[in-house]
């Protein structure tokens, strides 16, 4: 049996070891608390571009003095210490120029300043990117907490993987960005199955698929393409409070924030070309609608076409995403997002051990497999066409509330032949002898569509009570779900020898003897509806500048429609369940906008349907799953924002799980279902972005997760589930671009990902079958100026073979060489 880690010493240590590396770090803790002398002023003010947004990361300086300061991410500075009287203060960027103010500091008193550039966001961001700045740093969110608060006032913990770290990795599709973050690991490629054909990974010892939208439900059955993808939040731990329970997991989420319009011309276009058949192409293009710019649109574009690294396999896809940013007068604005993506593709090759005996195999090696054969053919595909619609209609109520309407609607749709393949000890005649050479292939068809509304209304307010900032979301949401499923039932299609490479049935997976094996089988057309009313408060009260608490609760009620037999029109399994999901937040900010501690109780719940009715004294209704995590840790956001980090540990106990149990009752068995079952999953994560040095930038994680079921079945009781994951994980990518001379815009970038030994089948019954650990590197050159971009990147550098899974076997890709060309207008 696996065992559940060691002591709870030994991951502490490691944790306090953790966060006292990250102090060391910080020589100006004893001195930057610049606390102001009796008599003097305080300088606060803002800097925002033309389009009204946030300028960070400009200078202030106030003359004739030796205070500077870099603005944060809301575009915010401070300047402590002031001597009344009258000053100048000097804003500059470097590739801008700078802007002068005059201000007068009268003695005990703070000062206002609000401070607008002539350049707009978009342009600003060129500017740090060419300055050699941290592209990667911008961390704050107005989604994680549905609040715009900054992350050193965050009690939860979130990574997020920007655009720019992206185009600098070469990356091209969305589960390669997910590298960057702690703490996430891919279980399985995309299966463009029905419902959930979207990728899975895992988070905190949960296994979670992308969901999100800009904070509301946004999905797919297939897979994400980035090009519309400006970043990507992780959102940890249970998140049942703000984001309730049907699209997300125990150990968190995650949500795409998409690009949005600016309020001048212009874009770029890419193209990319590599290995295994990759060619890529992407437009970006920007453009205000009239002279006055309250009307803006921003298109993206993708077409995607790649091969396969086996003797078979492909995707082909494209990618159409409008946006349009209206203001219609200085109170009322509309955002409306459109996604529009079809694709076409063999699905991945992921092997199935046999589940119902014991293992023969219990590594790779060990099945002597040709992995390089994908055990499909080119003739069976799917189709996975997904529309996403986003509005949202914001209203300045007063300078205290803000209304926010927001409005999504997806359609996704499974269609075409699918097959998988699976160590059963079976063939189309029957039973064959335990093996695991052996590998039976199945088929189906899938023809299934899912669409999913969420409205949800929220009210956004920033106000005092007495001394106290309150700032608070009141939010009210619905969600409907529902499906209709055409699929065929699944076919038993012929067992090969993996091996041999001279099976003779290797090859007779074809489209038409797919088609002809499922002609007569038929299938059941069904269709289910699930709705979601759900309410919820969350406040964060600001006792001083330095101390704030958050309290939420969400009450979410559920209600399943029930599965409708179209045959026989016949509705089965309706039912309803209502959850309660507090949440409650504490950060103490050592240091003032560069050192906080924080702690967190979160809550997340899902629902139960009816069992059986088995036993008059065994229930067949449930209570919700509860799941309930305490986390405490460090954020850092020092040097001028050249240092960020978060390090955490957190305990997190799901309860209420239901379990099989066998009851004997006068000598006959009967099969119940109990709900005492719990797991436990506890670890510690850091997440490190720095900018010591111009143009150099670093981008780090670690994180360690230890779980268990503590009650289940005695098969599976006391084992590391299987959607846990790699116990230990490790990410890095270390960049340096020249930013001075003839070679200015020149860089190399370097990094990789560790990941531990990775236990995909952990059952008493069956052993163990484990995946070996593994480190990938990958490097990068590129050239970058104000006009193009021209990169090269090399993709598992030391051609490594190594796999993934979740009670599957999946070889990654090997060594792959892209090339990248950009051009911007």
């Amino acid at each position: 049996m696996q065992q559940f880690g060691g002591p709870n010493q030994h991951y502490m240590k490691s944790f306090l070891l953790l966060l006292l590396t990250l102090m060391i770090l910080c020589p100006c803790v004893l001195s930057a608390n610049d606390n102001d002398s009796d008599g003097n002023g305080i300088i606060r003010g803002t800097v925002t571009t033309t389009d009204g947004k946030p300028a960070d990361q400009v200078t202030v300086r106030l003359k004739t003095t030796k205070k500077t300061t870099l603005t944060d991410e809301n575009g915010a500075f401070v300047l402590s210490n002031v001597k009344p009287g009258t000053y100048t203060l000097l804003v500059t960027l470097v590739g801008y120029g700078s802007k002068e103010e005059t201000v007068t500091v009268t003695s005990d008193n703070t000062v206002q300043v609000a401070i607008s550039l002539s350049l707009s966001d978009m342009q600003l961001q060129e500017v740090v990117v060419n300055t050699g700045r941290s592209k990667f740093a911008k961390k704050e969110s107005e989604y994680v907490a549905r609040l715009p608060l900054k992350n050193l006032e965050n009690p939860q913990v979130y990574n997020v993987v920007s655009k720019e770290l992206m185009q600098e990795q070469v990356v091209v599709n969305f589960d390669d960005a997910l590298k960057n973050t702690p703490g996430v690991n891919r279980l399985w490629s995309s299966t463009g199955r029905p419902n959930d054909g979207a990728g899975y990974f895992s988070m905190r010892g949960f296994s979670v698929q992308p969901t999100m939208i800009n904070g509301i439900p946004g999905l797919t059955n297939g897979g994400i393409d980035p090009a519309n993808v400006e970043r990507i939040e992780s959102i940890k731990g249970p998140s049942g409070t703000l984001f309730g329970s049907s699209f997300i997991s125990f150990g968190g989420l995650l949500n795409i924030v998409t690009k949005k319009p600016y309020d001048h011309f212009g874009g770029e276009v890419s193209y990319t070309a590599g290995g295994f058949g990759l060619s890529r192409f992407t437009a970006d293009v920007n453009a205000p609608l009239n002279a006055d710019k309250t009307a803006l649109l921003r298109v993206n574009a993708a077409y995607h076409s790649e091969g396969s690294f086996q003797d078979a396999g492909f995707k082909k896809s494209f990618f159409l995403a409008p946006s349009l940013s209206v203001k219609a007068n200085d109170r009322l604005s509309f955002l409306i997002n459109a996604e529009f993506y079809t694709a076409q593709s063999t699905n991945a090759l992921m092997v199935f051990m046999n589940r119902s005996r014991p293992l023969i195999a219990h590594t790779p090696a060990e099945l002597n497999m040709d992995f390089d054969r994908s055990y499909t053919s080119n003739d069976i595909t799917y189709k996975t066409p997904t529309i996403n619609l986003y509005g949202q209609a914001t209203y300045k109520i007063s300078d205290q509330w803000i209304s926010q309407t927001n409005l999504s609607r997806s359609v996704r749709k499974s269609d075409g032949n699918y097959s998988y393949v699976m160590f059963l000890d079976g063939s189309p005649t029957g039973p064959i002898a335990a093996n695991d050479s052996l590998i039976s292939r199945f088929v189906y068809y899938q023809n299934s569509t899912t669409t999913t509304t969420d409205i949800q209304q929220n009210f956004i307010g920033d106000f005092r009570l007495g001394s106290m900032r309150n700032r608070v979301v009141f939010g009210l949401d619905f969600a409907d779900v529902s499906a209709v499923n055409d699929n065929s039932a699944y076919a038993l299609f012929d067992y090969v020898n993996v091996t041999r490479n001279n099976d003779p049935r290797y090859a007779m997976l074809t489209k038409a003897a797919v088609d002809a094996k499922l002609a007569g089988l038929g299938g059941t057309k069904d269709g289910n509806s699930n709705q979601v009313y759900s309410a919820y408060v969350s406040d964060v009260f600001n006792f001083t500048d330095a101390l704030s608490v958050m309290a939420s609760v969400r009450i979410d009620r559920f209600e399943s429609k029930g599965s409708k037999n179209y045959a026989t029109g016949v509705i089965s399994g309706k039912y309803g369940q209502t959850a309660v999901s507090p949440k409650f937040g504490l950060v103490y900010q050592i240091v003032k906008d560069q050192v906080s501690v924080f702690g967190n109780y979160m809550n997340g719940f899902r629902n139960v349907a009816p069992g059986t009715k088995v036993l008059d004294d065994y229930t067949n209704i449930f209570k919700p799953q509860q799941a309930n995590q305490w986390e405490g840790g460090v954020k850092l956001d020092m040097f001028n924002h050249r240092l960020t980090a978060t390090a955490s540990y957190y305990d997190l106990l799901v309860k209420n799980i239901t379990r099989g149990e066998t009851v004997v009752r006068d000598g006959q068995s009967y099969n119940v279902t109990v709900q005492d079952g719990t797991q436990k999953s506890k670890g510690i994560e850091l997440d490190v972005i720095a900018n010591p040095l111009p143009g150099l930038n670093i981008v780090a994680g670690y994180s360690y997760n230890d779980s268990k079921a503590v009650q289940a079945i005695d098969a599976l009781k006391g084992r590391r589930p299987t959607s846990a994951g790699p116990a230990n994980l490790a990410n890095a990518w270390i960049s340096y671009t020249i930013t001075k001379g003839v070679a200015k815009g020149l860089g190399l970038g370097f990094g990789g990902n560790y990941a531990s030994d990775n236990v995909i089948t952990n059952d008493a019954r069956t052993g163990l079958f484990t995946l070996p650990s593994y480190t990938v590197l990958n490097a990068s050159v590129f050239y970058n100026a104000s006009k193009y971009r021209i990169g090269v990147k090399v993709d598992n550098l030391a051609d490594k073979e190594y796999f993934g899974g979740w009670t599957t076997l999946e070889k990654q890709m090997p060594r792959r060489l892209s090339a990248n060309f950009v051009f911007r207008f």
